[in-house]
């Protein structure tokens, strides 16, 4: 879809024209859910969060001024949707006690050996790291979308893009993945 087309259906949501909202939600919805399961690595609090936002979104849509920010919008309050419901489910295991969080804790990393190594090792980087390198590889979005997503400066972007980068082959090489275990033959000038 063409960015003209996207704007035109934005503008049409706005107006009320549930047709085109629709359409929105069906180019959206697997992207956004597979960005909010990126950032929380629970598939129930990602959907919570992606239907949340939907929700909000048909309250506000109107609010939107400029139609071609759509796109950072919509994945702007699915973030901050995450990070409000990872906040409720911590105060949450917080008042439950130190079992349940450490029952959680080997669910998640029991679901996450049943992914592949590179997934593995994505999964290890930083949280700021790791949404980098979700958006920017997996969702393949341009350094000024994310900048936009993100709220920050496109040069920040670019830092921590190649921060994350470094990272994940420093793990990579501490775990042994994707390295070759035969040594490379040196050649000796003498």
């Amino acid at each position: 879809m063409f960015q003209a087309e996207e704007d035109l259906l934005v503008i049409a949501a706005q107006s009320g024209n549930l047709k085109a909202f629709n359409f929105l939600i069906i180019k959206y919805q697997k992207p956004l859910l597979r960005f909010a399961y990126k950032l929380s690595n629970d598939h129930e609090l990602a959907n919570d969060a992606v239907q949340d936002s939907w929700i909000k979104l048909t309250n506000n849509l109107r609010q939107l001024k400029d139609p071609r920010a759509f796109k950072s919008w919509i994945y702007r309050r699915v973030k901050w949707r995450v990070t409000d419901l990872l906040r409720q489910k911590t105060r949450h295991r917080e008042r439950i006690g130190e079992e349940l969080k450490d029952s959680c804790e080997l669910v998640n990393k029991s679901s996450t050996e049943n992914d592949s190594e590179l997934l593995v090792v994505i999964n290890q980087l930083p949280p700021t790291e790791k949404q980098i390198i979700y958006l920017f590889y997996l969702d393949e979005m341009k350094l000024s979308e994310i900048a936009a997503i993100l709220d920050i400066p496109i040069g920040t972007v670019k830092s921590r893009l190649n921060r994350a980068r470094n990272l994940l082959r420093q793990i990579m090489v501490d775990n042994g993945v994707g390295v070759d275990p035969t040594p490379t033959p040196t050649v000796s000038l003498q």
